[in-house]
């Protein structure tokens, strides 16, 4: 089999993005028909990664492009009479589609008709019942052949096999249209020969030609010498695409001047019609009429049909008339929505103007019924904008905002300019994908965390949330600690916080002594790129446990031995003992202490002040109380549960500081006080007393007589003695002190400050100190007192004991009467030397010092 192939790969225009191709039809499978990339103008590296591809409304793919090189090749050979009809221009429509830019190209292959198709007639043999009596002239129209092929591959001209009766003659209707005719050139006799047989044959002006042939079959006939004649050779008519069936469409007429059944014309449709127009129309055979037959489904505007007119003569005799029925659109077709391209979803973050989808928007019906508008909602950040002829672009118009709107339901809505105007709608849904622009939140800027100390390790302490309104990893939010220092270590030694979910652990036991309170940040990140972030500040208040006891600050013991106070023997009820001093470092009701007494060898003799922690003695001292009492002081805190520490507190009743302190690790239980023994002791001791005492009182009774003789002589010493054994005493800064308060310098053991009240008595000698309240004694004035009237008889670790003598001779201090005062201690200081504060409430002839 011969194959003409002829491919001309002719670019007539690339304008408006569109490019054509013209190609022969039957073109073999793979042969080449141009370069797209090169006729566009397109690298053709990037058609695969531009997802290009073609798209028609043919239902096969009748090309292919080389993906790597663009080059655009034949997929299937084309059958231009199967494609294009009787089209006299076969034209296939490609669309292009390039993405990353989006871009349309519009591609037009005229497909050329090649000499393929041979002439054919309708029917294999042709019957023509022609009477002898005609003479030569006679006409008979003959069939027109059928070819396929257009232009000059189509029937050029017709042959007819030579014959003495008959020969062929072509001839041209109103429309210009030819067809071959039948003439009789001599007369026929039926005697002779009563049938012919003739071959007519078809050519096609292709190269090489083609041809088609058909035996005509001539009868010769004894009567009937008129055919039928139509009125007009051709009839036009116009009816609507949507006309009912039975609708009149036009009435044939023709005339036949034969008489009788000669002359009875029958119409019909010619056998070169259609079959499909056939089925389509109906001719009344006798009256003529062609109705519409059904609905009338044809793409082209104008349908060409032949009719025949035939009498009713034993040999019927016919003529034609060609039909054109112009079929008037009505708008009976919507417009046809077609989504060619559509990306999505689309970034949040789009550029106004960013193409979305390309439509194609096609209306089968013609003029102004296929004219179409498009149109979206008002109320989007989108728009349409014409493209190319039928094409539309949906682009971005304003800023997108997914956490605001995920997705868009766009409604399209095109309509026909007909009338009544059609509407068609198709819905696209657009997906918004997420960027990363929005930081993750915090619903605070800071928050209050409340722990209690002595947390063990690991212990949850507060969790931690913050939103992000983004989706997938720009939406999941992790956290860290921000570098920082508490108490001068790192954070991280303090603390860890969970990275997934914000929920934080102390990786310490905190201690509320040492650490009250500390702040830190916490940063929320998300995993967007670049990452976005945000960060709370955690106020960590540590709350107080009862995990400290109260500690004894005073009395204090040491090398484990007790404490010792020294009480007068002689000691007044209330007389303070000593004072318990202790310090909780807990705070609040932790830190709140009571003390109480847990034992005591005396319940009767001592009592503790529970707020204050003063011991004191609840009676005044007996001489038949025993010398050592050991008492058990138990300090208390208030916490949950309360904490105590305790102290033993030995007491020693003593007038005077011992040299050696005795032992009170024993249970310091008083022994039986009658026995025997000390029935003798006791005796004996009041007869040595009442004599001492009677002695006593003797002298005593001399001594005053001895004084009132010589109170009139002046001081107790000598002028020129008195600088000598004088102690200095001299007036406090009044600002701080009372008015009636002097201060007294001893020297000597006297190494801590007492404080004690003391009246003052002076004599007539000593007339440098006014009288008075010692508050109004000027500034720096002072007291000059002998120094042989203080005298200290003992000193100890914490106690003293000194007498004042008072006399009135300046060489026999001793001799004269005096009085013995006690002091004790009240405060300790650091300080050299020993202060005392005295009271002046008036004169009187002798010092006499009172305790506070």
């Amino acid at each position: 089999m011969r194959v003409y192939l002829m491919v001309f790969c002719l670019i007539c225009c690339t304008a408006n993005g569109q490019v054509v191709y013209s190609i022969a039809e039957e073109t073999e499978r793979g042969a080449s028909v141009g370069n797209i990339a090169k006729d566009l103008g397109i690298d053709a590296a990037t058609l695969s990664a531009r997802k290009f591809r073609m798209i028609t409304s043919s239902s096969k793919q009748y090309f292919n492009i080389n993906a790597s090189t663009g080059a655009l090749s034949v997929n299937e050979p084309i059958d231009r009479e199967q494609l294009c009809e009787l089209k006299s221009v076969c034209l296939l429509n490609y669309e292009l589609v390039l993405e990353n830019p989006l871009e349309l190209y519009r591609m037009e292959f005229k497909v050329l008709d090649i000499n393929d198709n041979s002439p054919s007639f309708p029917l294999s043999e042709y019957q023509i019942n022609m009477p002898e009596f005609l003479s030569p002239g006679a006409r008979f129209t003959l069939p027109n052949a059928q070819d396929l092929d257009e232009g000059t591959n189509s029937v050029q001209n017709y042959t007819l096999s030579p014959d003495e009766h008959f020969h062929l003659e072509m001839q041209t209707r109103g429309d210009g249209s030819k067809y071959p005719e039948l003439v009789l050139k001599k007369a026929l006799d039926r005697e002779q020969q009563a049938t012919h047989r003739l071959v007519l044959t078809a050519k096609d002006g292709g190269d090489p030609p083609k041809s088609g042939d058909v035996p005509v079959i001539v009868t010769v006939l004894d009567t009937n010498d008129n055919a039928p004649e139509f009125e007009h050779s051709v009839y036009r008519a116009s009816i609507l695409e949507n006309s009912p069936s039975g609708t009149l469409v036009v009435q044939v007429h023709a005339t036949d001047l034969d008489e009788g059944p000669n002359g009875e014309i029958r119409y019909s449709f010619s056998n070169t019609t259609s079959a499909d127009l056939q089925r389509m129309f109906f001719i009344h055979s006798h009256t003529g009429d062609v109705t519409v037959n059904g609905v009338l489904a044809v793409q082209r505007p104008l349908l060409e049909m032949l009719i025949e007119a035939r009498d009713n003569g034993a040999f019927g005799m016919s003529s034609t008339a060609k039909l054109l029925v112009e079929i008037t659109d009505v708008n009976n077709h919507g417009p046809e929505i077609t989504i060619t391209s559509l990306s999505s979803p689309i970034p949040e973050d789009a550029v106004p103007g960013t193409v979305i989808a390309l439509l194609s928007i096609l209306d089968k019906d013609p003029g102004e019924n296929g004219k179409v508008t498009c149109q979206i909602p008002d109320n989007l950040p989108f728009q349409l904008k014409p493209s190319l002829e039928n094409y539309y672009s949906l682009v971005t118009s304003g800023l997108l905002d997914r956490e605001l709107i995920s997705g868009y339901n766009i409604t399209i809505t095109a309509t026909d300019l007909g009338s009544p105007p059609i509407t068609t709608q198709k819905t696209l849904w657009v997906q918004i994908s997420d960027v990363n622009d929005n930081p993750p939140v915090f619903s605070a800027d800071t928050c209050d965390v409340f722990v209690e100390e002595n947390n063990p390790l690991g212990a949850f302490l507060y969790q931690v949330s913050a939103s992000d309104p983004d989706m997938g990893e720009n939406g999941r939010v992790s956290y860290m600690l921000r570098n920082s220092t508490v108490a001068g270590s790192a954070l991280a030694s303090f603390l860890s916080v969970s990275l997934a979910n914000g929920s934080i652990y102390a990786k310490r036991a905190f201690d509320f002594e040492q650490l009250r309170s500390f702040y830190f940040q916490v940063e929320a990140k998300d995993n967007g790129s670049p990452a976005l972030s945000a960060a709370i500040t955690v106020n960590v208040y540590i709350s107080d446990q009862n995990d400290n006891a109260p500690a004894i600050l005073y009395p204090t013991s040491q090398n484990g031995s007790v404490a010792v106070e020294v009480v007068p023997r002689l000691a007044d009820e209330d007389y303070l003992v000593t004072k318990v001093v202790a310090d909780d470092e807990d705070n609040a009701q932790n830190a709140w202490l009571s003390y109480h007494l847990a034992h005591s060898s005396d319940s009767t003799l001592f009592r503790l002040a529970p707020h204050s922690g003063e011991l004191r003695t609840t009676r005044s001292m007996r001489s038949t109380d025993f010398l050592k009492h050991k008492v058990v002081v138990v300090v208390r805190d208030h916490g949950d549960p309360p904490l105590s520490s305790t102290v033993t507190v030995g007491i020693l009743l003593a007038d005077t500081l011992p040299q050696a302190l005795p032992d009170f690790d024993d249970s310091g239980e008083p022994p039986p006080l009658l026995n025997a023994t000390n029935i003798y002791l006791i005796v004996s001791l009041a007869c040595v007393s009442c004599i001492f005492a009677a002695f006593l009182l003797f002298l005593a009774i001399v001594r005053l007589c001895h004084c009132q003789t010589c109170c009139c002589s002046g001081c107790c010493c000598p002028a020129d003695e008195y600088e000598k054994y004088c102690y200095s005493v001299h007036m406090l800064p009044s600002s701080h002190l009372p008015p009636d308060m002097l201060e007294v310098t001893g020297v000597g053991k006297l190494t801590h400050t007492y404080l004690y009240r003391a009246s003052v008595g002076l004599g007539p000698s000593n007339s440098s100190i006014p009288n008075g309240d010692a508050g109004n004694i000027p500034s720096g004035s002072r007291l000059q007192v002998p120094g042989p009237c203080i005298q200290v008889q003992q000193v100890q670790s914490d106690r003293l004991s000194a007498v004042l003598v008072v006399s009135t001779s300046s060489f026999h201090f001793f001799s004269l009467r005096h009085m013995a005062l006690h002091l004790r201690w009240v405060a300790v200081s650091a300080e050299e030397g020993t202060e005392g504060i005295c009271r002046r409430p008036g004169v009187r002839p002798s010092w006499h010092l009172e305790e506070t």
